[in-house]
C-alpha cells in the first residue's frame, strides 16, 4: 500500500479525477472492504438496502474530509459511522408509516386532467365569443385571484349594483351558446 508523505497509510498524495484533494485513493481502497463487511452485517437488521447505507457513509466521509484531515482512526470511524447511519434509518423507518393503499391523486388520473383541461379550453373559447362586456366580466369572475364584486366593478368601470344582472345575462348567453355546441340527448336517451 502506498503511503502519503506523512507516513499515513490512509493518505496518498496522488489525487484521482473526481476526488477531493484530501480524499486519497488509498483511503478509499483500504476502507472499501471494511465498509462492505460492516454494511452487510448491519443492514440486514435495519431493513435498509446495503447500498443506501454505504452511500450515506461515503458521503459522511467526504463531509468529514472537507473539514480537514482524515479521521485519526479511519476503521473505527467507519464502524461508528455505519452504526450511526443504521440507527438513523431505523428511527426514520419507525416514524414513517406506509400507505395502506396507493395515494389518491387529488386531480384524478391523467385522463381526468386531460378532460378537465379540454373543458376549460372550451369554456374559455366560448367566453371569448360572448358579446359586449361579457367576456371581460366572465374572465374577471373566473379569475384565480378571487376578486370581490367591488374590485370587479371598479375594474370594469360599472356600478356594483348592475354587476349581478349583467352577470346573469352573460351566463344566460353563455349557456345558450354552449347548448348549441353540445348536443343534449332527448329525455329518453335518443339524440
Amino acid at each position: 500500500m502506498r503511503r502519503g508523505r506523512d507516513g499515513n497509510p490512509y493518505r496518498n498524495d496522488r489525487v484521482h479525477v473526481g476526488m477531493t484533494p484530501s480524499l486519497s485513493s488509498g483511503l478509499v481502497t483500504a476502507l472499501r472492504p471494511l465498509l462492505a463487511a460492516e454494511v452487510s452485517a448491519e443492514a440486514h437488521g435495519s431493513g435498509t438496502e446495503p447500498g443506501d447505507i454505504e452511500q450515506a457513509v461515503w458521503l459522511r466521509l467526504l463531509e468529514h474530509l472537507d473539514t480537514g484531515e482524515p479521521p485519526a482512526d479511519p476503521p473505527a470511524w467507519l464502524r461508528a459511522a455505519v452504526r450511526d447511519e443504521v440507527r438513523r434509518t431505523r428511527s426514520t423507518a419507525r416514524r414513517e408509516r406506509a400507505y395502506v393503499t396507493e395515494p389518491v391523486d387529488p386531480c384524478g388520473g391523467p385522463e381526468q386532467r386531460a378532460l378537465r383541461a379540454d373543458r376549460h379550453r372550451s369554456l374559455y373559447a366560448a367566453v371569448r365569443r360572448l358579446p359586449g362586456r361579457c367576456p371581460r366580466l366572465m374572465f374577471a369572475l373566473l379569475s384565480p385571484e378571487d376578486l370581490t364584486y367591488r374590485e370587479i366593478a371598479g375594474e370594469l368601470g360599472m356600478s356594483q349594483g348592475s354587476l349581478g344582472p349583467e352577470r346573469s345575462r352573460c351566463l344566460g348567453c353563455l349557456r345558450r351558446m354552449l347548448a348549441q355546441e353540445v348536443a343534449t340527448p332527448d329525455p329518453w336517451g335518443k339524440e
